[in-house]
Order: structure tokens, then C-alpha cells, then sequence
């Protein structure tokens, strides 16, 4: 049995440092890392420390967020370099975190490099650099331990010369964890190759026993006993609150009093679209807050995140792509527009404030859509073994290892959840990624249901917790930091004496009518792009879908409109009700095809359309063929009717990946006879109606079969856009 059996867990130090000598050549680090000739070492820093330079331990360090857990790495680091130790290897999960950290090496004197899939034009020169002893830190994304060329051509060399193995956010490796990254499993096989004796350090402020446990006894692999740290988790410089509002409320209330909070911060977002639509109000609203999302490129990201840092912004309004490992020191507040569904999470978001001021502010605006986009998320776990099955038995099958894309149309996952399950496949030895794509192993694989059903279990019982802290002050159940610490089993956990069920609320919670208006004038602003669809997924023809390549010019849609994203602030909250699996179908109400008339006026088309058709709705047919004519009438339009369903129309529902999608609706939606005879005379586009754009193949579909009936353009127009 792999040995994890030393828990250290005190608040004061309590593993003696016996070698003055160390200690104090660590110190002189510490003061050159911070800049402070009187800093000294927390709790357990140097205790660290010592069990990796003199001992050569496995140790897992949970501690706080802004206890200093890169201080350790990074003051070992010097000292085994100035010994003659090889390099130390951080697998670190994030590019923001990876900058970060090499800002802060430098400060200690510390050279360090980065691989990652950003930096890719730089890995000959790190490679030289390492071969010629001038790389003192190497941070390595946990995907490059997935690659196999990586795998190959690096890991052989840094396996034999690490001098020091850290894996930060160590939590990732466990998938009991908030933030389970499959890539993180590959830490097993980079400790298996190390040298004897090689010192590995895993760092994390977020992991509770189950996930403490877990992790160890990865890290004890061969047999290593592995030393816990373990040290209470207060952040006595938050003030925790929740203020619950409206939906409609929430972004004028922060609009109203943005300014009122303290410093510079981050406002959190769910989703993407909720952090564009939110960073626009409060632009519009005068304040200076950029958005930040995993939607931008790389540079753009690292722009925002300099203007954080610099102060040039009030707060960056992000989504959870600002994570683990953000470092502003003298982060004065972190708001929540939705909360996170985990409190382990909430807890890991909201400790990027208050590390270096006497007091920051934490505030979460629950919304009513939380659990449903915790659902949706919750959609993308790890397959169930019917599928799981039918990826290994199509890799079986092939005679030549296939890519991503070739097998996504095989197996009806999304990309997102294919790539999950192959790289846990790949870990566990099932698959293995090649040149070329993936192939089956032959060996056996289990499907372990009773595991992954205790994780979902696990993760249910934190959808819940969140629920129950989500609450106003006089419904809570209790302090507001001693509820998230108890979810993460510290066993100091107190009341804190400052949260709004400690000491009251301290937040105004009233909305004026003119920042309700202001932020409407934004928010309820209707009108989106539906960009059309320009080439046939991969492998269709394995599916029996003749088509692939780029959409042919002559049977291509143009790009259109939606009144709203469905999760939008404004539209998108109505349309969701409206659209929403039970509601009635009922003709298109006034005020929405107002939303419909402008989002139509202001359509910058190359040319206006001159008839409009419908595309046959099973489940909303009165709403759509009411939309149609309201539009032909109002528009002058010659009213088409709707297309046509064949073989029963199309098959499938919402969810699974491209391919799958189209295949479902391929062949099953025809333009009738009276229609087809209409198109080759009309003067202009035909204005395509729908419901819903979901993947986008129905519209695709449908207008393609316009455009091959004489249809001289297709401007496709949907009420809602599922993304």
C-alpha cells in the first residue's frame, strides 16, 4: 500500500528545522523574492523547505491562498541550484499563473522558461538553454505531458536532470476535485521516471480530505511516504457577503456602486456572453473594466491582465479563464454575477483578493439561472460506459489510428467530452495518442460506475452546499468563511467576526431607476450574428453524409441575426422562458417582435430580402409560422410558408457533437414543390425564420436546400441562439 501517513496540521510550525545553516541562506532568498529585508518565513515555509533539500520528500502543502506556497519552490529552487541540482519542473495548469510565476522568479534571481502551446516558436531556444545549464525553472502546461512528441523528445532528458518536481494546484490531479484536468493524471508516469531521491513538492489552497487523500496517494507512488502541511484557511482580510437581487437587477446594481467598492477587483461571470454583455453596461455606465474570457486570444488575455495589474482598469469582468494563480496583491474586491457550483471553488475564485490589503470585499449575486448552467457544465462529466464502450470499440476497429475530428462523427460526444475521455483512456493505458490521432491498446479497461457515480454524488452535494451559502444574511446558516472552510475540512474553521451574517450587511442592496435604465439601454439592446456555417464537419461520409470540404459557395447561407443569445442579460432571460422545454407555443407576442422589427432594420444586408419561409418546427409551429407572416405582412414579403419535413423530420436533440447533429437533420428537410417553382423568379434573398439556432445544421441544411432550389441567397433569422 503506497505510504501518505505524515499529516502535519497545526497553525503554528511544527516541523522542526534542525539545520541553521539552511535557514538562514533560505531567508537571504526569501528577502531577494520579496524585496523586504525583514521578510521572514510563515508557518511551515521553511519546514517545506527542509524536507526537500535535506530529505528529498514527497510533500503536499495546503495552505491558503496568499500564504506563499511559490515562495518555497522558488527559494528551494535557488538553493539546489547553487548546490548543482538540475532544474525544477512546475507542471502549472494556467498561462496567467505561468506568467506570474516567471515575473516572480526573476526576482529571486531565478531564470525561468516556458513550454506551452502559446510559446511554441520559443521551445529549440528553452531546449538549448536547458542543455547548456541556463534554465533554472521550467514551467510545462499539464497538456504538454499528453503530447506524445513531447512525451518522446523532452520528458527522457528532464526526467534524468529535474532537480526539483513541483506540481502546482495540485488539486487538478484528483478528480473528486473542483477543477479535475485528466492531463494532471500524467504527473504518475513523470514520478515514475524520476531519479531516485528526487524531491517533489504539490501545492494547492483548495482541496478537501477526500481530495488531500487522493492526491497523496498519487504522489506516493512506489511506495514514497509522502508529508502533508496542512494550515487553516481564514482569510481575515475578506469580508464575505451575498446580496440577492433580481435577476434584472444585479448588473444595474453594480453599475450604481461599482465605484463604491474598494481598490481595483474582478467581477466573475459564468459565461462568456455574461461577461461581454456585463463589461459593455458598465463601460456604458463610465466605468473603466475590460472583459476576459477564454473566447480571446492569448495576447488580449495578457493585455487586461497588465491593466488589472497596472490599475488602468476598475475590474476585469471574467469568466473562470481568470483562475488559479492570478496574482495581485492588493486585489481590493471579487464580486460573483452567479455563483460558482461548488463553495470549494467560490472559495479558490474569491482568494485572488485581499492578499496584501488589511481588508478587501467579497460579494456574491446569486442568479436564477445558476443551476441551470451548473447542469449544463454538468453535461460535459465524463461519458457513461455505453459510450465509453463505443469510442474503444471504433478505435478497435481501425485499421489506422484516427484523429479527433474522424472519430467525433462515430460516437456522438462533443469534442469537449471526447477529449476528456480519451485523455483519461490514454492515462489509464486503454488508448494511446499517436502520430496521426489515437488507437486502442488492447489492454482491458473497466468502466469504473461506482467511482464516477460517487463523483457525481460528490459534486451534486456541492451544487447544494452552494445553494444553501447563497442565501441572505438572515437565512444563512451560519458565518460565511466558516461555511467554506468546513467544505474543506479545516478543522480550525471559525466564525470570522466580519462577514454580513457576523457583522450585518454593510452593502446597500437598493437599485435607482436610472441605473436600471442606463444598463437596459445596453443590456436590452436586441440583436446578434448568427455566423453561417462555411464547411462540412470531418468523416461525414462515415455516417452516410455525402458531403465534405467547404460548403459549396451556391449552397451557403449568409450570416444572420438573433434577437438574443439565450444567455444573454436582457432578451436572453426572456427568451429562455419562452423557448423553455413545457411552454405553450403561442404566437410571437408584440414586444418581441418589436425586438424582432429593429434587430431587422439595423441588418446591414447587401440586399434586402424580398420572401420569407419558415423552417418546419415540431415543437414551437404556431410561434414560428406566426413570426413568418407577421414578418411577410410588415415587411411586404412574399410568405413562402415553411419547408417541408421528410422521413419524419429530423432526428436527435440538443446536445452531441457537430457531425451527429447534422447527420440528423441531413436529407430530412425538403422545400415544397410550389415553393421550388417560386424561387428562380424572385428578385432577392429569401429571409429564413426559425426558432432556435442550436448547432446552426438545421439553418445550414435548410438553406442550402433554398439556395439548390434557385434561391438566389439565404438570410437565416432566429429568435434565440442557444450559445
Amino acid at each position: 500500500m503506497a505510504r501518505a501517513d505524515r499529516i502535519v496540521t497545526a497553525a503554528a510550525p511544527t516541523v522542526t528545522v534542525a539545520d541553521p545553516a539552511l535557514a538562514g541562506a533560505a531567508r537571504d532568498v526569501l528577502r531577494r523574492l520579496t524585496d523586504r529585508a525583514d521578510a521572514d518565513f510563515r508557518p511551515d515555509q521553511l519546514a517545506a523547505i527542509e524536507a526537500l533539500l535535506l530529505r528529498g520528500e514527497r510533500v503536499l502543502v495546503v495552505q491558503r491562498t496568499g500564504w506563499g506556497k511559490s515562495a518555497v519552490y522558488f527559494v528551494a529552487t535557488a538553493l539546489l541550484r547553487r548546490a548543482g541540482a538540475g532544474p525544477t519542473i512546475i507542471v502549472s495548469p494556467l498561462l496567467s499563473l505561468m506568467r506570474n510565476q516567471i515575473d516572480a522568479a526573476a526576482r529571486a534571481g531565478v531564470r525561468a522558461h516556458t513550454v506551452n502551446s502559446g510559446n511554441v516558436t520559443e521551445w529549440d531556444e528553452v531546449r538549448e538553454r536547458l542543455a547548456a545549464g541556463e534554465v533554472d525553472v521550467l514551467l510545462v502546461s499539464p497538456e504538454r505531458l499528453n503530447n506524445p512528441q513531447f512525451r518522446e523528445t523532452w520528458l527522457p532528458a528532464l526526467a534524468e536532470t529535474t532537480g526539483l518536481l513541483v506540481v502546482d494546484e495540485g488539486h487538478c490531479v484528483s478528480d473528486w476535485g473542483h477543477d479535475f484536468r485528466p492531463d494532471y493524471r500524467r504527473v504518475r508516469d513523470l514520478l515514475a521516471r524520476l531519479r531516485p531521491g528526487t524531491p517533489v513538492l504539490a501545492t494547492t489552497a483548495t482541496a478537501n480530505a477526500r481530495v488531500i487523500t487522493d492526491v497523496s496517494e498519487q504522489l506516493a507512488a512506489g511506495g514514497r511516504e509522502v508529508l502533508t502541511l496542512r494550515g487553516p484557511l481564514d482569510r481575515g482580510s475578506l469580508r464575505l457577503g451575498v446580496l440577492a437581487l433580481a435577476d434584472a437587477d444585479r448588473v444595474p446594481w453594480l453599475a450604481e456602486h461599482l465605484g463604491d467598492l474598494p481598490g481595483c477587483g474582478i467581477v466573475y461571470t459564468l459565461t462568456v456572453a455574461q461577461a461581454e454583455d456585463t463589461a459593455e453596461a458598465l463601460r456604458a455606465a463610465g466605468h473603466e473594466v475590460r472583459a476576459y474570457t477564454g473566447r480571446q486570444d492569448g495576447d488580449e488575455r495578457v493585455e487586461a491582465e497588465h491593466a488589472l495589474l497596472a490599475n488602468r482598469v476598475t475590474a476585469l469582468v471574467a469568466t473562470s479563464a481568470l483562475g488559479m494563480g492570478f496574482d495581485k496583491p492588493d486585489l481590493g474586491f471579487v464580486v460573483h454575477l452567479g455563483a460558482p457550483n461548488s463553495p470549494i471553488a467560490y472559495y479558490q475564485q474569491v482568494g485572488r483578493a485581499g492578499r496584501a490589503v488589511e481588508s478587501a470585499d467579497v460579494l456574491l449575486l446569486p442568479g436564477s439561472q445558476d443551476r441551470v448552467i451548473w447542469d449544463w457544465f454538468a453535461s460535459l462529466a465524463f461519458p457513461g460506459p455505453g459510450v465509453v464502450s463505443r469510442v474503444l470499440g471504433v478505435l478497435a476497429d481501425s485499421s489506422r489510428p484516427l484523429s479527433t475530428p474522424a472519430l467525433e462523427p462515430l460516437v456522438d460526444l462533443r469534442r469537449s467530452r471526447l477529449e476528456l475521455l480519451l485523455k483519461v483512456l490514454d492515462v489509464d493505458g486503454a488508448v494511446r495518442r499517436v502520430a496521426g490521432g489515437w488507437e486502442a491498446t488492447g489492454r482491458p479497461w473497466t468502466y469504473d460506475e461506482p467511482r464516477y457515480a460517487r463523483v457525481a454524488e460528490a459534486r451534486s452535494g456541492e451544487a447544494a452546499a452552494m445553494l444553501a451559502y447563497a442565501v441572505p444574511a438572515d437565512r444563512a446558516p451560519g458565518c460565511r468563511m466558516r461555511f467554506l472552510r468546513e467544505r474543506l475540512d479545516d478543522p480550525w474553521a471559525a466564525d470570522c467576526g466580519r462577514c454580513d451574517v457576523c457583522a450585518g450587511p454593510w452593502y446597500p442592496a437598493a437599485v435607482s431607476a436610472a441605473a436600471r435604465q442606463a444598463v437596459a439601454r445596453v443590456v436590452d439592446r436586441p440583436g446578434v450574428v448568427v455566423e453561417a456555417r462555411t464547411s462540412w464537419p470531418t468523416g461525414m461520409d462515415r455516417v452516410g453524409v455525402p458531403v465534405k470540404g467547404r460548403i459549396a459557395e451556391g449552397e451557403r447561407t449568409a450570416d444572420g441575426r438573433a434577437v438574443a443569445r439565450l444567455s444573454d442579460l436582457g432578451w436572453g432571460s426572456r427568451l429562455r422562458g419562452l423557448l423553455a422545454d413545457g411552454a405553450p407555443d403561442a404566437p410571437v407576442g408584440d414586444d418581441l417582435f418589436r425586438a424582432v422589427a429593429t434587430v431587422l432594420r439595423e441588418w446591414q444586408w447587401a440586399e434586402r430580402p424580398v420572401a420569407v419561409a419558415a423552417v418546419p418546427s415540431r415543437r414551437r409551429p404556431v410561434l414560428v409560422a406566426s413570426l413568418a407572416e407577421r414578418l411577410a405582412a410588415a415587411g411586404r414579403l412574399e410568405h413562402l410558408g415553411p419547408l417541408e419535413l421528410r422521413h419524419g423530420g429530423p432526428t436527435g436533440g440538443s446536445g452531441g457533437n457537430s457531425a451527429t447533429r447534422l447527420a440528423g437533420v441531413w436529407d430530412r428537410i425538403a422545400v415544397p414543390a410550389p415553393t421550388a417553382a417560386r424561387l428562380p423568379d424572385l428578385a432577392g434573398p429569401v429571409l429564413l425564420v426559425d426558432d432556435l439556432a442550436d448547432s446552426r445544421w438545421t439553418l445550414t441544411v435548410a438553406g442550402r436546400e433554398l439556395r439548390l432550389a434557385g434561391a438566389r441567397a439565404v438570410l437565416p433569422f432566429a429568435l434565440a441562439v442557444a450559445a
